[in-house]
Order: C-alpha cells, then structure tokens, then sequence
C-alpha cells in the first residue's frame, strides 16, 4: 500500500529524447457519490463507481526533450501544446497548467520536456457528460509511461496506483477511471486498501448480477453546467446536512458491500437510486442553492418507477451533476429495457439522443 510520500521518485535510471504514448481511458459513473472535498483533493467521504466502457477519452502525448541556455534554466516554466480533435484548444491549457503545477513534485521531468496534448473523446462534445474524469485519467496514464520508460524497474501495482494519484490531483473523479469495473475511492473502514490519494479496485466478491452491468446515458440537457463542480464540492464547507451526508455515504458503502456479494437488486435500486437524490438535494439545500434537474429528468424518473413496478424488471436511475439520466440495468433484461427506452424515455432527450454503454475494464494503451 503506498503513500503520497512513495510517489516521489529517486534519480531515473535512463534518459529519453523524444517519443510518443497513447492511452484510452473512460468515463466513470458513482453509485455511492463523492460531494464535498477538503485540500489537495481529498473526498470528504468515500465512493464507488461503474467503470465505463464506451464512453471514454483518447489521449496521444508526445514529448521531445527542450535543451536549455544558462539564461532560460531560471525560467522554469511548463511547455506543452493542447489540441482537442487535432485543433488548438487555449481554454483548456489553464486547467492543465494549474495540473502539472500539482503534480510535479511527484513527476519532475515535467519541465523537462516539451508535450504535446492531443485529445478527442468518443461521446459528443458537450454531451453533457463530465470528461474531467476520462480526459485527466488518460493523461496521468501517459505520464506514467513516461515514468516507467525512465524508471523501468517500476512495478505494474506502483504504476497503477501512482497513475490514480495523480489523475485525482487534475480531477478528483479521475482516480476511479484507471482501474475497472468497480472502483472505491476514499478511505473505507470495512474495505481494505481503500485510500483517499487514489482508487482501487473493489477488493471482495461481485455477484454474476452485476457482470456486464449496462448504463445507457439518457441525454437531457447537452448544455453547460449552470455551476461547476468545484464551486458546487466548496459549497458542501458550510453545508447545515453534510456531516449527516459524509456518514451516510459510508453507511451506504457499507450496504453495497453485501449487496454485492449476495448479488440482491432489490436493495441496490435502493442504495443507487436513494444516492442519486440525496446528490441534487445537498445542491438544492446549499447556500447560493441551485437546481441541476430539468422538467425532463423528472418525467424520465417518474416513467422509470412506473415501468418497474409494473414490468417488476430491476431497472434503476443514478445522476451526476447535471441533469441527464444513467438508466442502470443488467445484461438479461437489456432488450426489454432498451425497448422501453425507445418507447417511452427518447422523447425527453435533447434530439432523442442517448448513448448505450456498459462497464468496462479501465484505461488502455493504445
């Protein structure tokens, strides 16, 4: 088990001019929300998500080593380019300057080197789906390429975990995009190895139920978010119900652990769906206050608590920041499910779009 101390490196062994890596790495869905968080990036209590599959970001890093003069050595600033779908994209960079600011105690060859970003995702930009979390999880894993290339006695645990630490430090959900399919990130009691500095893998047993878990992304709103989600964890300081909140999401954690070894759907629909509420209503009880639900997300929930009640097919909803709907069901009802989505749920979309995805494994090299 490392800590933040462990990923602070020693001299590297080899030196390296130029080249390139690629990663994949996907978008994540929490089940057990993290909302609130203290310095560094730290959860102020933990959580748990699906690994997605198809929604994900490609991430390409090339670098070339810079050579400086006496006069520019004092001049230690970053140098990258950031291309989003082959063009240059200028109001990303601050975000990904104030990153590597973050990071580069733990990877000092940053200066080193010239990068070149180039970064597109596989969902439609400005779905309204977060790509913080799959765009920053890729691009920690390129820089751990990069690590491991100057440092090959690194081990695959080290890599990992270490890729989780800083992918957290760009976005806090970034750490549970690295690993599949199940990821806990946060400080549990009951679950060993557990962590605040990164995610880890669920460590216990995952009933047949929830393998090939399927998410389709009901898509309800494609605008910008009216608040973001750091202005909305800040808000959770003074917030008068999030101490009760920090504990029910363990407590909450704590019931999934079960449910998912013993695989019962019944209470999982519970825990995910009683989660997703209490989300947008620490929003809707935060001072400024705000709503991130639309008329439409609203109907969607009402039909999907119709249609299982009357069908008995264990269909749920989870929500991020936002208003569109993750309609969570498993594999053997996938037909009947898509069926009713189709059906009843497309209407409510902004141009009946919708994006059918499943879990996945985690980051991939390209």
């Amino acid at each position: 088990m490392f800590t933040a101390n462990d990923f602070i490196p020693t001299p590297y062994s080899q030196t390296l001019e130029k080249g390139y890596f690629q990663w994949s790495a996907p978008s994540n869905i929490a089940l057990v929300k993290y909302w609130g968080k203290k310095k560094n990036q730290i959860p102020a209590n933990p959580s748990v998500s699906f690994t997605l599959n198809n929604c994900k970001t490609i991430t390409k890093l090339t670098f070339e080593k810079r050579h400086f003069d006496k006069l520019s050595v004092t001049n230690g600033n970053f140098s990258f380019d950031l291309l989003f779908e082959g063009k240059p994209k200028e109001d990303f960079k601050p975000k990904i300057q104030k990153f590597f600011e973050r990071i580069e105690n733990y990877l000092p060859f940053l200066k080193d080197y010239h990068f070149t970003i180039d970064t597109q995702n596989t969902f439609p930009h400005s779905s309204g789906i977060a790509s913080s979390a799959s765009g920053m999880a890729a691009l920690a894993m390129n820089l751990m390429s990069l690590e491991k290339a100057l440092n090959p006695e690194m081990t695959e645990d080290y890599f990992y975990q270490k890729s989780s630490f800083l992918a957290r430090l760009g976005s806090g959900s970034a750490c549970r995009s690295v690993k599949g399919q199940l990821v806990i990130w946060g400080k549990q009691a009951n679950i060993e190895g557990s962590s605040d500095e990164f995610g880890i893998e669920f460590p216990y047993g995952i009933h047949d139920n929830f393998k090939n878990f399927q998410d389709t992304i009901l898509l309800v709103d494609k605008g910008e978010k009216q608040v973001s989600s750091t202005v909305g964890h800040d808000l959770m300081h003074n917030h008068p119900y999030a101490e009760r909140r920090f504990a029910q999401a363990h407590e909450n954690l704590d019931k999934l652990i079960a449910i998912f070894e013993n695989g019962n759907l019944k209470e999982f629909i519970k825990v995910v769906e009683s989660e997703a509420l209490t989300l947008h209503a620490m929003m809707m009880t935060s001072m400024p206050y705000f709503i991130l639900m639309k008329p439409n997300t609203l109907e969607i929930i009402n039909k999907i608590w119709k249609f299982r009640k009357d069908t008995q097919i264990p269909v749920c909803f989870t929500l991020d920041a936002g208003a569109n709907v993750h309609v969570l069901y498993p594999e053997n009802v996938k037909e009947k499910v898509l069926q009713f989505i189709k059906d009843e749920l497309v209407d409510y979309c902004q141009n009946a779009q919708y994006i059918c995805d499943e879990i996945g494994k985690g980051a991939v090299a390209n």
